[in-house]
Parts: structure tokens; sequence; C-alpha cells
């Protein structure tokens, strides 16, 4: 049987953990949270380690060392972490509710993910060529299919 459907995040080994993620690249975007209202929102600007092109992390295991400010998406924080998208899997899982059809582990590869749109592939800006944060805001990382 699948992993996620019989251990809780907590219960998870590493590998079964960093698994869980699809590569979508949505959390490597730069937010905003209007001071206000306390909303967030998305902008196309990614981190500057972010491949467009397949959504992953060019320097994944020393990426705090690049990043300082990127976030560990531990079993720990999870639920602290409301920054994360509705389609991400570990917030999904967190939540009570199953990995999507097109999630890589059901599928075996980013490619569904690619074909419906769930991921940042071909949508992004690097953070270092964007002087105004609120000029690169989208919606299409709130999107989310079951």
């Amino acid at each position: 049987m699948s992993f996620w459907l019989t251990k809780t995040l907590a219960e998870m080994t590493p590998d079964e953990w960093e698994s869980l993620c699809d590569g979508c690249g949505k959390c490597c975007l730069n937010k905003l949270i209007d001071d206000e209202t306390d909303e967030l929102y998305y902008t196309n600007a990614a981190c500057k380690l972010l491949s467009d092109k397949d959504c992953s992390c060019i320097h994944y295991e020393k990426r705090f060392e690049f990043v300082p400010q990127c976030t560990a998406v531990t079993a720990n924080n999870i639920g602290e972490l409301d920054w994360l998208p509705d389609s991400c899997a570990y917030r999904r899982l967190y939540k009570g509710r199953p990995l999507p059809a097109w999630h890589p582990l059901l599928t075996g590869s980013k490619n569904a993910m690619h074909e419906v749109g769930m991921s940042v592939k071909d949508k992004t800006l690097s953070e270092t060529k964007v002087r105004d944060l609120e000029d690169h805001i989208v919606l299409w990382p709130l999107k989310d299919l079951d």
C-alpha cells in the first residue's frame, strides 16, 4: 500500500517525506502580504535558485547557504505554513485530503502536473530581474484540482 495512506506525516522517513513534494515550485514564488488585510498574494517572481524549465532548485542540498530565508517544510511546521498553496501535497495530507490525480507519486512523472498547469513551469521570472513585486501579482498559483 502507498505509504502516504498508512503513515502520518510525522511517521514518514526522510525519503518518503521528500517524495511527497510534487516539485511544482509554487513554494519558491515570492509572496506579498497586505499589511492591512493580511491577505496573501503570489507573484510570478521566483527564487533565484528555481529552474523555470523543470521546477527544481538548482542547489537544493545547499539552498540554505545560498538563500538563508528559505523555509524547510517539515512535519513540525506544516500546520503553520499557511502560505503554501492548497495544491501542495504536504498541506493536502495535513488537512486530510488525498493526493491529487496529477501527483507524480500517482502518475510516475511530473508530466501530468505540468500538463494541467499545476506547476510554475515556464511561468516565472527570476526575482533578480524584478524591481517591484506588486507589479507581478498572479492568481494561477491558487488553482487547485482534485
